[in-house]
C-alpha cells in the first residue's frame, strides 16, 4: 500500500507522521484491499489544522474524510474514528453478503405412473365366492364387494394364509 504524507502551509514533523502511520496501520485491521492512501496537513489563516485522508480501496473507490481542528492530534484522533467507522461498515457490508453455502439443485426423481384401473366387480358376491376365485389367481390382493354393497379386500399373508380387510 502506498503511503503519501504531504504537508501544505505547514512542516510535517516525525511526530506527525508518526501519528498518521498508526493511523494507517490501525486501518489495515479491517482486511480491505487498501491501494493507497495520501494525507494532507493543512493550516489555515486562522490557525487551524486541516487533516485529510483519502484512501483508495479496491472495489469500493475512494473514502476521504476530513477534519479541522485547533489541535493537530486532536483532529488525527476524530478523523481515525471517522474512518474507521467507514471502513468497518463498508467491511460489515462484505462480510455479511456473502454466500455461506451453495444451495443444491432440487433433483426430481422419476416418479412411476399412476394408471387407475376400473374394477370389475360385475355382481356382489360372498366372501366364500370371493377366496375361490382369488385362490385361482397369483396376485396379491382382490377387490370385490360384498353383499351388502360394501368394499372388501381380500390378500395373501406371508405365512401362506389369506387376510380380509
Amino acid at each position: 500500500m502506498n503511503v503519501s504524507i504531504v504537508g501544505r502551509h505547514i512542516d510535517v514533523t516525525d511526530g506527525m507522521k508518526a501519528a498518521i502511520n498508526a493511523v494507517i496501520d490501525d486501518i489495515k485491521k479491517y482486511n480491505l484491499d487498501i491501494i493507497s492512501s495520501k494525507v494532507v496537513v493543512e493550516e489555515n489563516k486562522k490557525g487551524e489544522i486541516k487533516v485529510e485522508f483519502n484512501v483508495i480501496v479496491a472495489d469500493k473507490g475512494s473514502v476521504v474524510i476530513t477534519q479541522i481542528d485547533k489541535d493537530f492530534y486532536k483532529a488525527v484522533d476524530l478523523a481515525k474514528d471517522r474512518l474507521e467507522k467507514k471502513l468497518r461498515r463498508y467491511h460489515d457490508k462484505l462480510v455479511s453478503h456473502r454466500v455461506k453455502e451453495e444451495i443444491p439443485a432440487v433433483v426430481v426423481e422419476e416418479v412411476d405412473e399412476i394408471v387407475p384401473v376400473d374394477l370389475m366387480a360385475e355382481k356382489p358376491m360372498t366372501v366364500d365366492e370371493a377366496l375361490a376365485e382369488f385362490k385361482q389367481t397369483n396376485e396379491a390382493f382382490m377387490v370385490f364387494k360384498d353383499l351388502g354393497g360394501d368394499t372388501r379386500v381380500l390378500y395373501r399373508r406371508k405365512d401362506g394364509k389369506f387376510g380380509l380387510y
